[in-house]
């Protein structure tokens, strides 16, 4: 997402880009129920793999926005990628799955932080963009390898259908300020309607109370239950006034479940001098995707696919040119009068409107300062489940971090609660434009990837 801050003229629209690929040619849900499928396969299968679309959103971004070459851009990747970069705190323990992977190159070869990884297929195949566009990438190295993987999955057509599309994004106002996310097929939604649904709850006056995670946790709740049934590349209708009222009634129901899984994610948020600024989020999915590597620059092939139902006759059926439900949640704040507010995401798998739904109203409506709402302890609903955007948990246990100080009030209050030391609470940053202009912002200090490496 993106948008323009400033005052006057200089204020802009915001815009979305959905650059989530679709499913190839060769999709064929009823293939899959036919050998005892359920579900989509996690691993080891190329048809939880999508035609990556990350590449086509990166053009599609840089042909709107960019002032470099891109050659400039790709210069510090393509460097790391051929000369080695440390394996940080968060990768050197993940790298054990994929330890008996020979496909997997360096990534294999990880034993611990700060060892040296390099990718030269990665370093090949951004060169390959910047020197010829996505013709160099989808029908370059990488397209040709995975063509050659899928063996029927994809076609040269479906390499040679562009993925980014910009669209309308959604907004709902809250707390005074217009919020605005990425539409379906995504779940933005669940963050712009909890938070709809949340500022017409009386909230106390700390965030210190149970009861200030209890108005939240119900708000999530009531907004997420039924994503299962929702959330597909057509869905619409969503954050009407009536259907936000009408949820908001659902607020006082205990027997409500939410999708609670992890995944792995990367999210960056960017103010430049002139204003306009970025929301950028994009995923393997869970860890190592689907485990595969294209076999001609080793690039690892996300698994998004697995958000696909096997349902017969479900919009979000697994089939040719479809586009699968995501997790991934931007979002983008302005004030009432167009100026740009903040930018802020997070990693978390299906808690990401969770997690930025306490910090937006620790921001928004409690006046915390990034660093103090980023830092914040957190809740979220917990599975147990792993990755499965259609497997819930029995019940909606809600999990609390460290230092919450909420569990016996929430207890108290009915729910099912379970202390998670040290568990996955998200990894989000913020940029946050104060009313002089000034740019304040915050890393969360949760993300274990700090590693350096250099003469």
């Amino acid at each position: 997402m993106s948008g323009r801050a400033g005052t006057g003229a200089d204020r802009g629209p915001v815009h979305a880009l959905n650059a989530s690929g679709r499913a190839g040619s060769g999709a064929d849900a009823g293939r899959l129920r036919a050998e005892g499928h359920r579900r989509m396969p996690h691993r080891l299968d190329v048809r939880s793999v999508p035609v990556p679309g990350c590449v086509d959103g990166w053009l599609a971004l840089h042909a709107r926005y960019g002032r470099l070459p891109l050659a400039d851009v790709f210069a510090p990747a393509v460097r790391l990628a051929r000369d080695g970069f440390p394996a940080s705190p968060l990768l050197a323990p993940m790298a054990r799955e994929i330890a008996d992977r020979p496909d997997a190159g360096d990534l294999a070869e990880i034993r611990a932080a700060g060892d040296r990884v390099r990718r030269p297929g990665v370093a090949r195949a951004l060169e390959a963009v910047a020197e010829g566009g996505r013709a160099g990438f989808y029908l370059g190295e990488f397209g040709e390898g995975l063509l050659e993987l899928g063996s029927g999955e994809y076609t040269r057509a479906d390499l040679e259908r562009d993925n980014a599309d910009w669209v309308e994004p959604l907004r709902v106002r809250a707390f005074g300020h217009d919020v605005w996310s990425a539409p379906p097929n995504s779940q933005g939604y669940l963050l712009l309607l909890s938070l709809g649904i949340l500022d017409g709850l009386e909230l106390p006056p700390s965030t210190a109370h149970a009861a200030w995670a209890h108005a939240l946790a119900r708000s999530a709740r009531a907004a997420a239950h039924d994503r299962d049934a929702l959330l597909h590349e057509h869905a619409t209708g969503l954050l009407s006034p009536a259907e936000i009222e009408r949820r908001r009634a659902l607020t006082g129901r205990g027997d409500l479940k939410v999708p609670a899984a992890d995944g792995d994610t990367t999210y960056l948020c960017a103010v430049d001098g002139d204003g306009l600024a970025v929301s950028l989020i994009q995923s393997n999915a869970s860890g190592f995707g689907s485990f595969l590597f294209e076999p001609r620059t080793g690039i690892n092939l996300h698994n998004r696919g697995i958000g696909f139902s096997l349902e017969p006759g479900h919009p979000a059926e697994y089939g040719p040119g479809r586009r699968p439900p995501h997790t991934l949640t931007p979002a983008l704040i302005t004030r009432p009068d167009g100026s740009l507010r903040s930018v802020a995401g997070t990693m978390g798998g299906d808690a990401q409107p969770q997690i930025l739904l306490q910090i937006i109203t620790r921001l928004l409506r409690y006046g915390q300062s990034p660093g103090e709402a980023i830092a914040a302890p957190r809740w979220r609903f917990g599975s147990g489940t792993g990755f499965d955007t259609w497997r819930r948990a029995e019940g909606a246990v809600v999990e609390l971090e460290d230092g919450t100080g909420w569990r016996d009030g929430l207890a108290a209050l009915g729910h099912r609660v379970s202390a998670v030391p040290g568990g996955a609470f998200g990894h989000a940053h913020l940029i946050d434009v104060l009313p002089d202009g000034m740019l304040a912002g915050a890393t969360d200090p949760r993300a274990l990837t700090g590693a350096a490496i250099g003469r």
